[in-house]
């Protein structure tokens, strides 16, 4: 078993599963890959038992029922880990919006640099987007901004879905206890490890708009992100 493991949870990526798991397999450093697939209807979780034959002591699927959210793929995925004992837990989108390559800089920067959480910032260097309509550029840049307003933390990309965990910070955190499920769940993720005064890196990255497949946004997970940060804040200041 390898020290770090990517968790890269889907609904309907066949397009893209089989190149992501490939491209994450030829990194310099070896990742284990858990995939948390929603029960796709077209078959991801079957083209994943596929990929496990050739891949049988690093590819690892955890099958769930129904779609009920990121935050709740991602959550069972951390328990999943924990227990296994891995000390570097990744989030990573199936669609290449994350490029693979930057997985050992994140890595380093948790394992060599000291960091507890490192984060694949989109914004640490500008804006660095790319094939994003200038309307959803504008919105997750100043949806971070917002987010920075509301809740004093020192990230540039609050809303980052990029994330290297040390196992100790899943841990600390109440995972039972992340309320969001949606856009804002990675937003309550980094505060509720600011809060614990988990040491926090930002590494600039390039984000890439998915090229395959079909974007899981919506207007309610927007709408999640705005009210639910101004809700979570609040209760962080009454010790709920």
């Amino acid at each position: 078993m390898r020290d770090a493991i990517v968790i890269i949870p889907t609904y309907n990526e066949i397009e893209n599963i089989e190149a992501i798991i490939r491209a994450v397999f030829t990194q310099d450093k070896a990742f284990d890959i858990l995939v948390v697939d929603d029960n796709s209807p077209d078959l991801t979780g079957l083209k994943v038992e596929e990929l496990q034959k050739e891949f049988p002591d690093s590819l690892f699927l955890l099958k769930r029922e129904s779609k009920t959210g990121l935050g709740r793929a991602y959550i069972d995925g951390f328990k999943w880990c924990l227990e296994k004992k891995y000390e570097y837990i990744f989030e990573m989108d199936a669609d290449f919006s994350h490029d693979p390559k930057d997985l050992v800089r994140l890595y380093n920067a948790c394992a060599i640099e000291g960091a507890d959480v490192s984060i694949g910032s989109r914004y640490i260097k500008g804006v660095n987007v790319v094939n994003w309509p200038m309307s959803r550029v504008l919105m997750s840049y100043f949806a971070s901004k917002y987010v920075r307003l509301i809740t004093r933390m020192k990230l540039q990309d609050t809303t980052a879905g990029f994330v290297c965990y040390k196992r100790q910070v899943l841990e600390v955190i109440n995972l039972d206890g992340i309320k969001f499920v949606g856009y804002a769940f990675q937003i309550e993720m980094k505060f509720k490890a600011y809060l614990k005064k988990f040491k926090i890196i930002e590494v600039p990255v390039i984000f890439t708009d998915r090229s395959k497949g079909k974007s899981k946004m919506s207007s309610g997970i927007i709408s999640e992100a705005i009210f639910g940060v101004l809700n979570m804040k609040l209760k962080s200041l009454v010790g709920k």
